[in-house]
């Protein structure tokens, strides 16, 4: 049987039809030398000076003349201020998702630039796409490098769509950039020309069109795993680092990315060479039949609707008390068309280690409000099992969290969240007197939190419908499936494989894709019904897409191995 392997915290798959090219002189050395308009279109996060610079330099370095146009000069100063600028009474915490497209920031018949009579125009900037160009490149950086520059205000001012003078805010990244620049993003990846990665700005990876969109159509029809990786809260604990190996820059590893599909990036790019970061989503934007599958698609769009990710507070602390909005609230405060129902799964945790979850019996929601308010007022500690029931953290149970429901992971944790897509909305009660790295309290949204409480589920209903115990589903020889937890008002299910024989364990994804953790023992190989194998160990997540069909999973090393699995229910 084969050995286990180490976690691959840099998964990555070849290109198909291309290669991956290093630098800015390789990414401009194919252009035409007649007169052209090159469009470089973007996010609003970005160095946008030195990608100008770095790319005007290797034009002239080829000895093409190159005048610089930034598109945003063009953008209307009155749909910026209606679209873009929160306004003065908005929400400290959220803000809806907004919903207008690139072209509102310009005036009716958008963008009109004048075509040169020599060389290269470069048009740039986000909506560089709008003004016809000869050629178009997308410029990216993957989200977490620019939530973290935003955040640290290490990018220029302007970091934020429609507010070139302003220095950038999380806020609007959040729900204002990501979403208008995505849908605008996802509208061009059937024409671009060139994709260009600028993690490193010196020297960016970069693939061309025509092969970044072959080689998402064949990652479309196999098994693919996302690029890991965790930050740091005030909560964050150890365990990633030591056991999987992840270097945290500002002291822990809290909230594990291992696929959150709006932030998720697939890595494209063979052994040493260059490799380039490409957003998960994009294999839902081409391929969503063949990657979601039809009833998956009917349902959600292109949106990917499920995330797994984990929560480490192992040497950390406890996770705020907090719920998430409940549908209808979701909808009509946040703009999202579907909300963020949560599972916890325990992979590891310490002796008594507690998963606080639901209300007690004898909880009275008032009494709740003035004890909340009461300790954001005045700094006193909220004692939590008052209201909030306490359950020992096992590893292998799974705890459902629908919306509306209060809850937290304590400390000496590792949690596997198996929950739908949106991730941005901890409508927080309590985070237990912490402070953040300036020192001021962290903010609480207790006012939207009371809001969503669902005080009809409690006490030993809680028990019941939450805290469920594994059936069996099928079996064969070696192997069983379990449904660990399933609800009526949740549009997904969590399965789990026991594999404690040679095997294989038998599947298919009949027409829905499939989410898969190793979440005990050494691993497996996942093997597809067309010869596709793909390893997968302990903790990684793979998913499976919905025309890959039938599929074997064959375990690693010795021991019995545990797989969750994820998902979307029939209607």
């Amino acid at each position: 049987m084969p050995e286990r392997r180490p976690y691959e915290r840099e998964p990555r798959y070849p290109a198909v039809a291309g290669d991956v090219l290093s630098g800015w002189a390789a990414a401009v050395a194919d252009l035409p030398h007649s007169p052209s308009v090159l469009a470089l279109d973007g996010p609003a996060a970005l160095d946008w000076d030195a990608a100008v610079g770095h790319l005007s330099a290797a034009l002239r370095a080829r000895g093409t003349a190159v005048d610089a146009f930034d598109i945003r000069t063009l953008w209307s100063a009155e749909a910026v201020e209606r679209l873009c600028t929160p306004a003065v009474d908005a929400d400290p915490f959220f803000l809806p998702l907004a919903e207008f497209s690139m072209a509102d920031l310009f005036a009716p018949g958008g963008p009109v630039v004048e075509r040169p009579e020599d060389g290269v125009l470069l048009v740039h900037g986000p909506g560089a796409a709008l003004c016809s160009p000869d050629l178009l490149w997308w410029a990216d950086l993957p989200k977490r490098y620019a939530e973290e520059a935003v955040a640290e205000g290490r990018l220029p001012v302007g970091a934020n769509l429609g507010r070139p003078g302003d220095p950038g805010e999380l806020r609007s990244l959040f729900y204002t950039d990501w979403p208008v620049a995505d849908r605008h993003r996802d509208a061009l990846a059937p024409r671009l020309d060139r994709w260009i990665d600028l993690q490193d700005m010196a020297a960016p990876a970069s693939l061309d069109g025509a092969a970044l969109r072959a080689t998402l159509a064949d990652l479309a029809r196999g098994p693919v795993r996302t690029r890991p990786y965790f930050n740091s809260t005030p909560w964050g604990g150890r365990w990633a680092a030591d056991e999987l190996g992840f270097t945290p820059r500002h002291g822990n590893t809290a909230l594990g990315y291992e696929l959150i599909a709006p932030e998720a990036g697939v890595l494209i790019g063979d052994g040493r060479a260059a490799r380039v970061e490409v957003p998960f989503p994009l294999l839902c934007v081409l391929h969503p039949r063949e990657f979601l599958g039809p009833d998956v698609h009917h349902r959600f769009g292109t949106s990917f609707p499920i995330r797994f990710d984990y929560l480490d507070t192992v040497g950390g602390g406890n996770l705020s008390l907090h719920l998430h909005p409940r549908e209808p609230y979701m909808r009509e405060a946040f703009a999202w068309p579907y909300t963020q129902h949560e599972t916890y799964y325990v992979t590891e945790s310490r002796p008594d280690s507690l998963v606080y979850l639901g209300l007690r019996e004898t909880a009275d929601a008032e009494a709740m409000r003035r004890d909340v308010e009461r300790s954001a007022r005045d700094g006193v500690p909220l004692r939590v099992e008052d209201h909030v029931q306490a359950h020992p953290a096992e590893p292998g149970q799974l705890f459902m969290i629908p919306a509306g429901t209060p809850h937290a992971s304590g400390a000496g944790n590792v949690v596997l969240e198996v929950s739908a897509t949106p991730y941005l909305y901890s409508l927080r009660f309590y985070d237990w007197l912490r402070r953040s790295g300036s020192g001021v309290p962290r903010p609480l949204s207790h006012a939207h939190a009371f809001a969503n409480l669902d005080i009809e589920r409690r006490g030993d209903d809680v028990l019941k419908d939450l805290v469920q115990r594994p059936r069996t589903l099928r079996e064969g020889a070696g192997w069983r499936e379990e449904v660990l937890g399933a609800l009526p008002e949740m549009f997904y299910a969590v399965h789990r494989f026991v594999i404690d024989g040679d095997g294989p364990a038998e599947d298919d994804t009949d027409g829905r894709f499939h989410i898969l953790n190793v979440s005990s023992g050494d691993g497996v190989t996942v093997e597809t019904a067309d010869g596709r194998r793909h390893a997968l160990s302990f903790a990684e997540t793979l998913t499976v897409p919905a025309v890959v069909g039938g599929y074997r999973l064959h375990p690693v090393g010795g021991r019995p191995v545990h797989v969750v699995k994820a998902l979307v229910t029939p209607r």
